[in-house]
């Protein structure tokens, strides 16, 4: 990511960042504040987790290019940094294949746990 010029978002609390279901062609990372991954189980909204400073979310949907499986939103106000398709890649294509194979194996864990 050192090479590019990286783009930031702001928030205000309560702002949502991307919704369940969605197609993921972006990650982020927190510059600051806190984002709620959140999802809507049997019609009550439950919150999976909470991401602050220097946590990164929505990385899934780029390792796999499933949709989302949770939503995203701010719980305060928060920057945060824009990850790219093509700056995930590039990352990626750095790292050992079994590395690569490990992490694809993994997302395909949390998704199938997710469907149970």
């Amino acid at each position: 990511m050192s090479n590019q010029i990286l783009q930031r978002q702001t928030f205000q609390s309560g702002s949502t960042i991307f919704k369940e279901g969605d197609e993921g062609n972006l990650a982020y990372v927190v510059q600051s504040g806190e984002v709620e991954i959140i999802k809507n189980i049997d019609g009550e909204t439950k919150v999976l987790g909470v991401v602050g400073q220097g946590g990164m979310f929505g990385e899934m949907a780029l390792i796999d290019s499933g949709p989302r499986m949770a939503s995203a939103r701010a719980k305060t106000g928060a920057t945060i940094i824009v990850v790219t398709r093509s700056m995930f890649e590039q990352k990626l294509n750095k790292a050992d294949p079994f590395i690569r194979g490990l992490l694809k194996i993994l997302v395909d864990h949390v998704r199938s746990s997710a469907k149970k």
